[in-house]
């Protein structure tokens, strides 16, 4: 039997999810196992791995191990896997990887030779808290498993942004010497509903004008035509754009040096504050738009539920603005595709972004709009001019098919 599983490991960190994909019809990838590690470093890691069919999962193992790092975790989710018979040294193919951040060096994914290795840690500037994870995961993964290893990135997709969108008003030779530009984020995911809304809609993806939303607890908007992102909500970090559960999006400039000033906080602080304590959470105090929705409907503290009622009013606000950005740069718009956690998950947030624009003739359905979000579905009318579409995200299986693209090429 051929060589046809594909490994695909995101390296957090603090965690390891691992997912096993079988290859043997390329055209139709198959789903087959997952493990996932929390808390790694620490001695409450636990681990969790489960084979999946296409009525089940079975748990294969559900146990805190005690502290172990990445490639202890690794090398404990890959023997469960083994030891069940489902991940076979004589079947692996290959690794692939998601890398946070590929700088200006990736457009599109690589085999990890020593030279890739030697720029995503270039990228450890401009990603300190993911791309050295991320390598963790790499040089674990090379020692465990004797088969070729793919980096594919976050940043891959936004690659196509013309200069006008991904340069910064800024003294040019500052910005070149330190590799300031907008780089844009969720580039896979943006990428993956990009095509399943091509096919969805029945159309090529080169003959579609689209505005993707990736939503989750980080959140971010991407143009694209031609299949080509155009420009991209998140800029140098993902701390630019919308408004998030933890980061502000954006910002004046002048508001942090201001903070440091009046409130004698440091650079560090400053970052610190704006990335792990505003957004949903500095506005409303909860960083899950599922507990802010419950707030601004139970809370009986008043004061709570108007700043809950707040924090989603500006999240919509917001992305209702960069849509109309996007509707301009793009000459108008075939489809708008939601995904992640909220955009696949929260009508009511759906219907408010989409409200008032009437003057392109989208019309929401409502009752298709409160479908269950866990399949592909259509939630515009059928006489709506700008189709709006929920998909589910699915990064890990386009790294196995970029992975599975590479070796192959």
């Amino acid at each position: 039997m051929s060589a046809a599983q594909i490994l695909v490991c995101n390296c957090g960190s603090s965690s390891v999810k691992v997912d096993v994909f079988d290859f043997s019809n390329p055209a139709q990838p198959t789903y087959i196992a997952t493990g996932t590690a929390e808390r790694i470093g620490t001695a409450d890691t636990f681990i969790a791995v489960d084979s999946i069919t296409r009525l089940n999962a079975t748990n294969l193992a559900r146990e805190a191990t005690g502290e172990l790092n990445h490639s202890g975790a690794l090398q404990y989710i890959a023997n469960c896997l083994m030891e069940a018979g489902i991940f076979r040294s004589d079947r692996q193919l290959a690794v692939g990887h998601r890398i946070v951040h590929g700088g200006p060096y990736f457009k599109a994914p690589v085999l990890l030779n020593a030279d890739a290795l030697e720029k995503i840690e270039r990228c450890v500037q401009f990603a300190p808290l993911h791309n050295p994870a991320n390598l963790s995961g790499i040089h674990a993964a090379t020692e465990l498993f004797a088969v070729p290893q793919v980096g594919a990135f976050d940043t891959s997709f936004h690659g196509s942004m013309p200069d006008h969108a991904r340069t910064y008003a800024i003294p040019y030779d500052l910005a070149e010497r330190h590799g300031i530009r907008r780089y844009g984020f969720h580039g896979l995911s943006h990428e993956f509903v990009a095509d399943r809304a091509a096919d969805i809609l029945g159309r090529p993806l080169t003959s579609l004008r689209l505005i993707t939303l990736h939503m989750g607890n980080g959140v971010s908007g991407c143009a694209i035509r031609d299949g080509m992102s155009i420009d991209t909500s998140m800029g140098f970090t993902p701390l630019e754009g919308f408004v998030m559960g933890t980061r502000s999006g954006d910002l004046d400039p002048a508001i942090p040096a201001l903070l440091m000033r009046k409130e004698n906080r440091t650079g560090a602080e400053i970052d610190e504050l704006l990335n792990r304590d505003s957004g949903l959470k500095g506005i409303g105090g909860v960083s899950d738009m599922r507990d802010l929705l419950k707030q601004t409907q139970q809370s009986e503290d008043a004061v709570a539920r108007d700043r809950a009622l707040l924090a989603r009013d500006v999240f919509c606000y917001r992305a209702k603005k960069y849509i109309g950005a996007y509707l301009a740069a793009l000459n108008g718009c075939d489809a708008i595709v939601f995904t992640g956690g909220i955009g696949e998950n929260a009508p009511e947030i759906r219907a408010r972004i989409l409200q008032d624009f009437d003057f392109v003739n989208l019309k929401l359905d409502n009752e298709r709009n409160q479908s269950p979000g866990n399949s592909d579905f259509i939630i515009s009318t059928d006489a709506s001019a700008v189709a709006v579409l929920a998909i589910p995200t699915d990064e890990e299986l386009i790294i196995a098919r970029k992975t599975y693209a590479i070796i192959n090429s």
